[in-house]
């Protein structure tokens, strides 16, 4: 049976014991400390994120992840198809950076620095009071008749909203086909680009919706990260929470001398008034706990108004709560952390190796050598060749050992285009008095644009005279 004290593990804070959704009024945080950093920290990464698809590189996208197209740019480097094992190396490095960051300082990432975060605390809930008042002003509005006020309020709000979700369209769209495909898409003509517009229509409503409808909903249901807290959390791990050994029993103030003696909280709410999903930090870690220290900034205020320490609620872990403990770096971070540094170990080393021309030169299957008119024994290969600039190349494959001719079969190799991968076949023939053994190593010289870039080894088989 459910202890009384434990019914609120048993539904979501923004959930009705009927089951009905439970819309959240949250009150706007006013004047506290971390309040502050936070519209700090969040004005500067909306910057880098509306700013960063503008930003090129000689010529091309600092950033760029066209996934159609299968091209990815970062910090003005391009990888592609080929590429693809680093792009994988990359996304595995940054879940384990995840997985270690939030085993030891919780769910940091969600309250600062989520997108979904600061877009729905910073820029729409900020709107959204600016519009229809604060979160009693809102709840009056909600609960009140369809008039003039209401309706006037409301096409604003939305207006507003749908506009800003447009920007965000656009912006995300920038992300994946580049702003100058996304200015055409913009400025042309719209029947010259019906799959684009609808794209940016489809990404304007979805945006529309997770901040007018779904808000909340997307970190305490949505988002599989927030379902990954209940693993990744343990008691030494650094949370918000609330100090219950200093808070309990709760009460409010009074001046009764014989009264029984009280913890430091005085059972306010404000912590709760202002959780943007509608939780009791009071009861201690939960699912939808998104670490934005809004309740932080309450409580620090009414401790300031009653004379009391700062910190009832803060950054600490349960074990530091209850035993005074720090932050350990314990056995499960250093296995987390140890593996974070192999992949970024064997990552930098691959992209130090990393060439702009890729060759791969492999002798024909089902064919061991041939013997021509003139007394040369011949060999066929196949040949791959792939250009990883921004830049057509002009290819030339040529023999290291004399006495070796080099012949295409068809066309010659001459230019590989940006990101393209070009096949062909040529053959390389020998005098047969040259040769010595069964099987001759050879090297194959790749040069781009006149300058040697890489040395392909391969055998020729000849018969032994």
């Amino acid at each position: 049976m459910i202890q009384a004290q434990e019914e609120f593990r048993d539904h979501v804070s923004n959930q009705e014991t009927d089951g009905r959704r439970k819309w959240i009024y949250p009150r706007l945080p006013k004047g506290g400390v971390y309040y502050r950093w936070r519209i700090v920290v969040a004005l500067g990464l909306l910057l880098i994120l509306f700013g960063l698809p503008w930003l090129e590189f000689q010529g091309h996208p600092l950033f760029l992840f066209n996934v159609l197209d299968r091209k990815f740019i970062f910090f003005g480097v391009p990888f592609w198809p080929q590429d693809f094992y680093l792009v994988a190396l990359g996304l595995l490095a940054f879940m384990v950076f995840i997985i270690a960051f939030t085993v030891a300082f919780g769910r940091v990432w969600c309250g600062w620095a989520c997108p979904q975060t600061i877009f729905m605390e910073v820029v729409f809930r900020t709107i959204e009071n600016w519009i229809e008042g604060d979160y009693k002003a809102q709840k009056k509005l909600d609960a009140g008749p369809w008039n003039s006020d209401k309706i006037r309020k409301k096409t604003l709000k939305h207006l507003v909203f749908f506009l800003i979700s447009f920007a965000i369209a656009n912006t995300f769209l920038a992300y994946l086909i580049g702003k100058d495909e996304l200015l055409a898409i913009q400025t042309d003509n719209p029947m010259n680009h019906l799959g684009g517009l609808a794209s940016l229509l489809v990404f304007t409503v979805v945006f529309y919706l997770v901040f007018a409808k779904l808000r909340e909903i997307v970190c305490i249901v949505i988002c599989p990260y927030g379902r990954l807290q209940g693993v990744l959390l343990d008691k030494k791990s650094i949370v918000v929470a609330y100090d219950y050994v200093r808070g309990e029993p709760r009460g409010k103030l009074s001046k009764k001398e014989n009264e029984t003696p009280k913890g430091d909280c005085v059972d306010c709410s404000l912590c709760v008034q202002v959780c943007p999903t509608g939780i009791d930090i009071r009861h201690g870690t939960q699912l939808e706990c998104i670490n934005c220290t809004a309740c932080i900034d309450a409580c620090d205020q009414v401790m300031d108004k009653i004379h009391k320490p700062k910190g009832l609620i803060r950054y600490a872990s349960l074990e530091g709560i209850e035993q005074k403990k720090k932050l350990r770096f314990d056995g499960r971070l250093r296995a987390y952390s140890a593996v974070l540094l192999i992949l970024t170990a064997v990552i930098g080393y691959l992209l130090v190796v990393r060439k702009d021309v890729d060759t791969t030169i492999l002798r024909a299957s089902g064919l061991t050598f041939q013997k021509q008119p003139d007394g040369r024994i011949s060999n066929l290969y196949n040949l791959e060749i792939v250009n990883k600039t921004f830049r057509p190349v002009h290819v030339t494959v040529r023999v290291k050992q004399p006495d070796f001719a080099l012949q295409f079969v068809g066309q010659p190799l001459t230019t590989v285009e940006p990101g393209e991968l070009t096949k062909g076949s040529f053959f390389l023939s020998v005098p047969a008095r040259r040769i010595r053994e069964n099987k001759t190593p050879l090297v194959l010289e790749i040069l781009a644009d006149g300058k040697m870039v890489e040395e392909v080894g391969t055998n020729f088989m000849g018969p032994v005279e």
